[in-house]
């Protein structure tokens, strides 16, 4: 489904995002967004670390 959009496509989208949201909120919604993979990464990153230690300290 979407391997058939292509660059004109997304142009389309983007422009029509742009027409309804504005250039001030679409920006606040894309550092919003950054921030909400950022704390993603980093809760994932802590999760595997806290599986290892606990895989760790079940083997000593």
């Amino acid at each position: 489904m979407f391997g058939s959009l292509g660059t004109p496509e997304l142009l389309i989208i983007l422009v029509v995002v742009l027409l309804v949201f504005g250039v001030g909120r679409v920006s606040k919604l894309g550092s919003e967004l950054g921030k909400g993979i950022r704390a993603f990464r980093e809760g994932v990153r802590d999760g595997q670390a806290d599986e290892e230690n606990k895989d760790g300290s079940k083997e000593s």
